[in-house]
């Protein structure tokens, strides 16, 4: 006789799930609902679930990085740090899931790419939301989200308030580092660009990290946090160049041409400058 391939459930396991339990907690009811194709197509199902986790990921990377922009108008750098440290295993996450939605081929997905309408990511609230926090900051976006008032004035709060970087170049003048003082004073709704002043003061913290070292581990998780990004970005470029190649974007863009572009874009720009400064 076989032996039983059955494990019995503990004592003390709970049986009585009334109240609040898995479920309820994760309000899966309303989670698991959320999935309606439009299509009648198998493949959508997979198009549908990549997108909500990638928005839900995003969710958790801007609660992160909202925090971290707090701890360091506190001056807390050690617990900034521990948001951005997170930020790049979110990261990535976010970017080895491309590799899942790359095994929908171009024959698939035009079964029920009709059907999506002009729905594209280039949308996404939270996408935009992520990026202004980032410092790439556009006023022009928010024409797109007229349709949407709340999340319009969302967006602006972010555009017109330090970024990240913003927040980090403001320690570094508190600290008495020599921050170009037109660094503090600009418009925050605009880009940051690159300022030699700047990168003159990344210089010393690299050229003494043991001296300056909070400043210096910040700078290369600041680094770390691009760098995931920019992956992230590449990833999508080559799965949507790999699903669609050259074909424009439901959304009306121009598809990879428009995303190649994005890689041109960078958020910290003086930290990678320094790097040739160095003796």
């Amino acid at each position: 006789m076989s032996e039983r391939n059955i494990r019995d459930l503990e004592e003390g396991i709970e049986r009585d799930l009334s109240g609040l339990n898995y479920g309820s907690y994760l309000q899966l009811d309303l989670l698991l609902s959320a999935q309606q194709p439009v299509s009648d197509n198998h493949d959508e199902m997979l198009f549908i679930i990549q997108h909500h986790v990638t928005e839900l990921w995003i969710k958790l990377v801007i609660h992160e990085l909202s925090a971290a922009m707090r701890f360091i108008a506190d001056d807390q750098l050690g617990p900034s740090l521990k948001c951005l440290a997170r930020i790049k295993h979110i990261q990535h996450q976010m970017t080895e899931q491309w590799s899942v939605l790359a095994t929908l081929t171009p024959s698939e997905y035009l079964k029920f790419r009709g059907s999506l309408g002009k729905a594209s990511g280039f949308q996404s609230v939270q996408y935009r939301l992520l990026e202004f926090l980032l410092g790439n900051k556009n006023r022009s976006m928010l024409e797109v989200f007229a349709h949407d008032l709340q999340a319009q004035e969302r967006l602006r709060a972010a555009l017109e308030a330090p970024s990240l970087y913003d927040e980090f170049i403001m320690l570094l003048s508190r600290r008495g580092y020599a921050v170009p003082p037109e660094l503090l004073t600009r418009s925050w709704d605009e880009p940051h660009v690159l300022n030699s002043g700047l990168v003159a003061v990344f210089a010393t913290v690299y050229e003494n990290p043991k001296e300056h070292w909070d400043i210096y581990e910040t700078c290369e998780e600041l680094v770390d946090v691009e760098d995931t990004f920019q992956s992230w970005r590449f990833r999508h470029l080559k799965t949507v160049e790999r699903i669609i190649g050259a074909r424009k974007g439901t959304g009306g863009s121009s598809g990879t041409s428009f995303l190649k572009r994005a890689l041109d874009l960078t958020f910290f720009p003086e930290l990678y400058a320094v790097r040739t400064e160095l003796t």
